[in-house]
């Protein structure tokens, strides 16, 4: 398990969203207010399912997951998401 102090319930993940990108493909920096969220990220935390549906992603997963996809939180200083696995389209 990872050194985050909270656990997630039933079907909830915590996820460190990646950082957004600095630059586009043909080197042009891009400024903080024109940067897209990420939509992928890394399973930190998750709870222990529900009753006839066990977690299918763990910590250590890359994730893919939608652009408006769970709340953001604040946790021992990281910025981090937490959201339904259900938000969750794929593991990369």
């Amino acid at each position: 398990m990872s050194d985050i102090s909270i656990r997630p319930l039933q079907d909830r993940v915590l996820v460190e969203a990646a950082a957004a990108e600095e630059k586009t493909a043909g080197g042009i920096i891009i400024p903080d207010t024109a940067k897209e969220k990420p939509q992928k990220g890394r399973v930190v935390a998750v709870g222990d399912g529900k009753k006839d549906e066990p977690m299918t992603v763990k910590v250590g997963d890359e994730v893919l997951y939608g652009k408006y996809a769970g709340t953001e939180i604040s946790v021992d200083g990281k910025d981090l998401l937490i959201m339904r696995e259900s938000d969750i389209f794929a593991i990369i």
